[in-house]
């Protein structure tokens, strides 16, 4: 399994989660006349709307969400080509707008990157190799795209560096979903309960990562220069919003990351989730 794929897994399930979790608080906000804490429109929005409207099965309504590339999920062509602005739909379509498409090695170079993906870890090398080959004219958002609606391995096979990134997106998912000091069994069956079959080295890396400690400082001295917005867009998707320490280690992230209060702001409004700022 490449690490695109994991990450895919990964981050379909917990919008998932998140999406018939919001159906469930909107429903029942609704009934009782409160207002929800989400800010509306974005991606679990659209996933609200489609889970109430109840066509298709939940694999379906994944794939119509986020498979949202050129030609649409299942239909046309997935990738662009060279000339490409990236992704044009779904969580893939938000991750290239907000690097700019995110090809090649203008995110900071393969090196930066697998040290960063695991703190200098041994694997590192190892994982980023897995699947992947040594190029291609996809963009980051596309392959990510292409793997949920496939609930597979991408049709193009990522290059060692995109490999890299999901690593990393990997990492910053499971450091925001501890920052309240603990990842309960929910939170596990959430980043974990699609990735079907590992094997030692995966598991490893799934483990090294969920004991590590909470640092957001740490997390964003490993974050090449202009995967900062992925990076935060990604620890946006794991939490929850319904404590004071998520909040706290966002604001962390952001700062570490240098990105400003408005940029920040946008990211929430794309996914559909409260700002984190006035």
């Amino acid at each position: 399994m490449s690490l695109m794929k994991t990450l895919a897994r990964v981050a379909g399930g917990v919008i998932l989660a998140k999406g018939l979790s919001s159906v469930m608080k909107n429903n029942g906000q609704s009934q009782a006349g409160t207002r929800s804490r989400r800010t509306g429109g974005g991606l679990l929005d659209q996933l609200t709307r489609g889970s109430q409207s109840g066509s298709g099965g939940l694999g379906d309504m994944l794939g119509g969400l986020l498979g949202g590339s050129t030609g649409g999920a299942g239909s046309g062509s997935r990738y662009g080509g060279p000339n490409s602005a990236g992704a044009s739909g779904g969580l893939g379509g938000i991750l290239d707008q907000v690097t700019g498409g995110g090809r090649g090695s203008s995110a900071g170079g393969l090196g930066g990157l697998l040290g960063g993906m695991l703190g200098g870890g041994a694997a590192a090398g190892t994982l980023a190799k897995r699947g992947s080959q040594q190029s291609n004219d996809a963009s980051f958002g596309e392959l990510l795209n292409d793997s949920l609606a496939r609930n597979d391995e991408p049709e193009v096979a990522p290059t060692e560096e995109q490999n890299a990134v999901a690593g990393l997106m990997l990492r910053a998912m499971i450091q925001a979903a501890k920052a309240d000091g603990k990842i309960d069994e929910a939170e596990k069956e959430r980043l974990t309960g699609e990735l079907g079959d590992l094997d030692e080295e995966e598991r490893q890396f799934i483990r090294e990562q969920m004991a590590a400690p909470v640092d957001a400082q740490a997390l964003a001295r490993d974050v090449p220069k202009g995967l900062e917005p992925q990076v935060y867009l990604m620890s946006v998707m794991a939490i929850d919003f319904d404590s004071q320490e998520e909040a706290q280690y966002l604001h962390q992230l952001a700062q570490a990351l240098g990105l400003q209060p408005q940029v920040i702001n946008q990211i929430h409004d794309q996914i559909g989730v409260q700002n984190l700022y006035s």
